[in-house]
């Protein structure tokens, strides 16, 4: 993802230095074409830097709604409130950890895009909008691989669109809200897995503080202790690191 999206918004942004800086005309020299530019191809300068401002704003929901990033995050907050401990990891540390488990998640994707898009647009080989047509083909594998046909099937009867033929012609606006779908229910399924465990000791601590008839004293102030030993006697974080980042491989 680093290098599909960050890295072609910059080669956007040189290629419409490059054209400008020849001939600097000041506001004069401003043209605002849409499909005539040098040659008669593609977008003028200032109109490839609108589009370029357009698609940082989306960035931040692009790269939540088609990478790893979703079922990270979910699974990090359900065990931050298995273990009780409240504001613990606090919300940048797990944050900065997603980030850089669905860069991990996401290089060999990265990588494919970078050798079938980017590379060949950076000799000319390609233009523009091809080197997207062609890095949105490896986010649609990624995407198809961890979707369930029963989501595709939901969006599809909503858009009224018939079953494709093979799961490649599945349009990007019915794959990626069926993809962020299927996330959601997987990380579901495991925030419950993890919690259990630690329901356990909960029920054990509360049982045990009634039959001493210590009413007063909340449960989750002594169960929080036993759950956090647990936690670190088993190397918790190894365990729902590595099943997270596994599931995906």
């Amino acid at each position: 993802m680093k290098h599909a999206l960050a890295l072609m918004l910059v080669l956007v942004l040189a290629q419409a230095a490059m054209a400008a800086a020849p001939a600097d005309k000041g506001f004069s020299g401003i043209e605002l074409r849409i499909g005539g530019g040098t040659g008669g191809e593609g977008l003028t300068v200032p109109m490839q830097i609108l589009v370029l401002l357009t698609l940082l704003t989306l960035l931040p929901a692009l790269f939540i709604s088609v990478t790893s990033f979703t079922r990270l995050i979910i699974v990090s907050h359900f065990l931050r409130q298995a273990l009780g401990t409240q504001t613990m990891p606090p919300n940048q540390v797990l944050i900065g950890l997603s980030l850089f488990l669905t860069y991990f998640i996401m290089q060999p994707v990265g990588s494919r895009i970078n050798q079938e898009a980017l590379e060949p647009m950076m000799k000319g080989q390609i233009t523009q909008m091809e080197a997207m047509d062609r890095a949105s083909v490896p986010l649609r594998d990624f995407m198809l691989r961890y979707t369930r046909e029963k989501d595709l099937s939901l969006f599809l009867g909503i858009a009224k669109l018939p079953k494709p033929r093979v799961p490649q012609e599945v349009p990007m606006r019915v794959l990626i809200p069926s993809f962020m779908i299927s996330e959601l229910k997987t990380a579901f399924q495991i925030g419950f897995v993890l919690f259990l465990p630690f329901l356990v000791i909960d029920m054990v601590v509360s049982a045990v503080l009634l039959s001493l008839g210590m009413m007063q004293l909340p449960p989750v102030v002594v169960s929080t202790p036993f759950k956090i030993l647990l936690f670190v006697m088993v190397d918790g974080w190894n365990l729902v690191i590595g099943s997270l980042v596994k599931s995906f491989y």
